[in-house]
């Protein structure tokens, strides 16, 4: 997809969106949990919120995992468990557009404790930066997080933990939009950003929390 011009779309003026991250005890969804979240609030360019939490697993944290981030049993024990979070999360989300890097696996995370729980989750379309850096910048090596960081001269400190992680999606975001208008701050219609992603449009599941059952004890006693 080449530039494309004021002229030619109808542009949202203002660019408000969330990025966000996660950190987890491995890699499989439903089967592995969540020790991290990260969120930050994009308004027209620049930091406005930032929604950052360890979480309790509530198991021991894998060896392999606790290399790779840094979190350790220690930093856990006593942090908010995940049913706990996804409220106050989707809350912070709202509406907005959700960005992710390799948004499929956090986005199934997330999805698979929102229908475990039946809880409230965010309501805004989910954008993919991994998928759309790569028809935005082709030809790189690879499109690992890090890499695009560097090639892109966005400042960096250390990788894989969820708040500096959601910081560095959210302007690789901000560089992609500029790649494909000439601006910073007005954000291209949805459409053609769900397009950009090469996938259908995702978002998390809605779920309205089932009444419990009565007792049928609970009258007679």
């Amino acid at each position: 997809m080449g530039l494309v011009t004021l002229s030619k779309l109808k542009y949202d003026l203002t660019m408000r969106f969330i990025a966000f991250d996660l950190e987890t005890t491995g890699t499989l969804p439903g089967v592995d949990k969540i020790v991290e979240i990260g969120a930050v609030r994009f308004i027209n360019g620049k930091v406005e919120a930032v929604y950052s939490t360890l979480v309790d697993p509530k198991t021991p944290m894998p060896e392999a995992a606790s290399r790779v981030n840094g979190i350790t049993d220690d930093m856990l024990e006593g942090k908010p468990v995940i049913e706990s979070l996804l409220p106050s999360f989707a809350e912070f989300c709202g509406d907005d557009v959700i960005v992710a890097h390799n948004a499929a696996f956090d986005t199934q995370f997330l999805t698979a404790d929102i229908k475990r729980y039946e809880t409230r989750a965010p309501k805004g379309v989910i954008l993919d930066t991994y998928t759309m850096a790569k028809k935005v910048l082709p030809g790189l090596a690879n499109y690992k997080l890090g890499t695009l960081v560097q090639h892109l001269d966005i400042p960096a400190g250390g990788f894989h933990r969820a708040e500096e992680d959601a910081s560095y999606c959210g302007q690789l975001f901000i560089k992609i939009i500029e790649k494909m208008t000439g601006h910073t701050v007005v954000m291209p219609p949805l459409e053609n950003l769900i397009a950009l992603t090469g996938k259908a449009e995702m978002k998390f599941p809605q779920i309205e929390p089932q009444p419990k059952q009565l007792n049928l004890l609970d009258g007679l006693l």
